[in-house]
């Protein structure tokens, strides 16, 4: 079986379901065109007490990404997809300045951003000329296993936890295992439980 964008899988990243709103984007954007790949697991401590950098996701399909950490900045963009997972880099009193998978930051209030984990599947893959690479999500964490469903690059999945290699998931009705290296939204070796 396979699951693609007809099946309303794919990221709101990568269909452009972001709404973009002008010059505010170059004060937002950190001009990188490439996604990004996670890096080391967090190791700082933030105001809020919670680990800097880690991931989050967001809780509704209407999130205004600002300029800075307040209403009166102007929005830079509009992320149109509850679940997406973004990165938290720094805290502001209640704002979290955030970074996207295709690299771009801004501040979003926390009120929108759940601790829930979801990721990209291997977002790097997807090219806008290019056909969009099927990925396939195993019934057990082995590359021999079989292929409970096969993917579009880009669609959300929901952890359910990780080892450091292996990451438990769930993509619409499907549950199945994904190597964490395919995965933008948790740490390379991090353990999600």
């Amino acid at each position: 079986m396979q699951l693609n964008c007809r099946g309303g899988l794919r990221s709101a990243a990568f269909l452009m379901l972001v709404t973009w709103t002008g010059a505010a984007l170059a004060g937002a954007s950190s001009g990188s065109s490439a996604p990004t790949t996670p890096g080391a697991p967090p190791t700082g401590k933030s105001e809020s007490g919670l680990p800097i950098p880690r991931f989050v996701s967001l809780k509704a399909d209407r999130v205004n990404l600002r300029s800075g950490p307040g209403t009166d900045y102007p929005t830079a963009w509009v992320f149109r997809q509850a679940g997406l997972p973004l990165e938290v880099i720094s805290e502001f009193e209640g704002w979290r300045q955030v970074r996207d998978a295709e690299g771009a930051t801004g501040w979003v209030t926390q009120s929108l951003l759940s601790g829930r984990r979801t990721a990209l599947v291997t977002p790097w893959d997807v090219k806008a000329d290019k056909p969009v690479p099927q990925v396939p999500v195993r019934s057990s964490d082995s590359e021999s296993s079989r292929a409970v469903v096969n993917v579009e690059a880009g669609v959300i999945a929901n952890i359910h936890g990780c080892d450091g290699r292996w990451c438990s998931v769930t993509i619409d009705r499907f549950r199945g295992y994904l190597p964490q290296k395919q995965l933008w939204g948790v740490y390379e070796n991090e353990v999600v439980k």
